[in-house]
């Protein structure tokens, strides 16, 4: 998880890409302003987060910063908690979790699931 921040904050493919399976699931849950809860989920969401990260320049100021880790492992199989505050431009921009399930491809753990939520509501950021 470590590994795939550094390489998602750099715009580091290689790094990046050795964190992934390339059969990646992704969404994110939110409310909308009519209060509706939504289920997002992110087409081809290996190639899309690659072509997104190829984007990324240094001048971009963007930070998740992730405040603690809930790991769960049986054989192959990982789940990873992590709550979350997102940074944009140096301010608060919301706060969430996110929830990683990860498989262990002979010795290197890769990120196969991913959903997380998010929100402004009863977030206490902290500092960057």
């Amino acid at each position: 998880i470590e590994n795939f921040f550094k390489g998602f904050h750099k715009g580091d493919l290689a790094l990046l890409k050795t964190t992934l399976h390339k059969d990646l699931k992704a969404q994110t849950t939110f409310t909308n302003p009519k209060g509706e809860k939504i289920l997002s989920t992110t087409p081809n969401a290996y190639d899309t987060l690659i072509k997104f990260s190829e984007g990324v320049k240094p001048t971009d100021d963007y930070f998740e910063k992730i405040l603690s880790y809930n790991i769960q492992i049986d054989g192959n199989l990982a789940s990873v908690w992590t709550p979350y505050e997102f940074y944009n431009k140096g301010k608060f921009s919301h706060c969430g979790v996110n929830s990683f399930q990860l498989f262990n491809n002979n010795g290197n753990w890769e990120i196969i699931y991913l959903v997380d939520t998010r929100s402004k509501d009863g977030c206490k950021p902290s500092q960057k």
